[in-house]
């Protein structure tokens, strides 16, 4: 049976939250325990530059985001784990994509037709504040993807864009320049949680309502009795389906404790008591996650070697494929053409 090689970044920008956890670190690390998957987890450095942030903040959120995989309990011994801007690769195959990539697929990509409907808004230039980079996403994250070969890129649907232009870029390579390019498919696992936040939003960071994975116990306390509830009064039969807390309640439960929180929720539990017991299965699940990361985050040198040996290890496999690649695209030698031409 073929190994699948699976693959799954995480931007660098912000702290780590629930939603990082239950929708890609969590899943990330159950799929790299299985027989017959080879992993590659990376920090998405270069991605985290579109938004121009403080460069202290990159690298504060690549230590914060790097100690959450380890807490979490990735074993870098039987996958991938780097830093993305530790592989350069990823740059020069950026630009072979993007010299096949049209322009009016990129035109397509969500990220800037929002950027343009908002300008357009106000009056504004439809291009006006949009940089390259933005505009390049999904050349960039294109490269991630291809770089490895991956057959399966785990995705929340609001990415599913994205895989499928990867998927236009290698099939227009390869017609060009022979078969390199292992196509790959979108994993969009309906189960995998996709947690709201403190407004019923989806949680974000951009959108300032999400709750960060390792705050101290007090902090997450007051975060969970913060989330947004309805005016319903204890006693009165409340929506569990429609309901943020219940569905973080959901992400951290076991199917028969959802169940319950289900049947309490239609008894009318009072959304105090609801919250506590939120608040006590989150608890459970994160405090001994929060000790290792504690003690990761002081030791950043610990953190710095297991991506430098994460990056030795996906380097190994990059380099000569880019090799083969320059090759395809004619990037050569000229005394291999001279010979060629004899």
């Amino acid at each position: 049976m073929p190994v699948q090689r699976v693959l799954t970044g995480i931007t660098t920008s912000g702290s780590p939250h629930l939603g990082n956890y239950a929708g890609a670190i969590r899943p990330a690390i159950a799929a790299s325990q299985q027989a017959g998957v080879e992993s590659f987890y990376f920090l998405a450095d270069y991605h985290a530059l579109i938004n121009a942030p403080d460069p202290a903040s990159v690298q504060r959120s690549t230590l914060e985001i790097a100690a959450a995989w380890l807490a979490a309990g990735l074993d870098t011994e039987r996958v991938r784990f780097y830093r993305q801007s530790d592989i350069p690769e990823v740059l020069e195959l950026a630009w072979l994509l993007a010299c096949v990539a049209g322009k009016g697929l990129l035109n397509r990509a969500h990220a800037y037709k929002a950027a343009v409907d908002r300008n357009v808004a106000v009056g504004a230039d439809p291009d006006a504040g949009v940089t390259m980079g933005l505009f390049m996403y999904p050349v960039l994250m294109a490269a991630d993807i291809l770089l490895f070969k991956a057959n399966s890129v785990p995705v929340g649907r609001d990415q599913l864009q994205h895989i499928e232009m990867a998927r236009d870029m290698a099939a227009r390579f390869n017609h060009l320049y022979g078969e390199h390019l292992v196509v790959p498919e979108a994993a969009i696992d309906e189960s995998v949680a996709t947690l709201p936040g403190l407004d019923g939003r989806k949680m974000s960071k951009s959108y300032g309502n999400s709750i960060p994975l390792f705050v101290p116990a007090a902090e997450m306390k007051k975060l969970i009795f913060s989330i947004v509830t309805d005016s319903r009064v204890p006693g009165e039969a409340k929506d569990s389906e429609g309901s943020a807390l219940f569905r973080i309640y959901q992400a951290f439960a076991t199917p028969e404790e959802t169940a319950a929180m289900r049947a309490a929720f239609a008894a009318g539990i009072a959304w105090g008591e609801a919250k506590q017991v939120v608040l006590g299965r989150i608890e459970a699940a994160l405090a001994p996650m929060r000790s290792r990361y504690q003690s990761l985050m002081a030791d950043p040198a610990q953190i710095e070697q297991r991506l430098q040996e994460g990056a030795a290890k996906a380097r190994a496999v990059a380099t000569p494929f880019l090799g083969e690649l320059r090759r395809a695209v004619g990037l050569r030698s000229v005394a291999t053409a001279a010979g060629a031409a004899r």
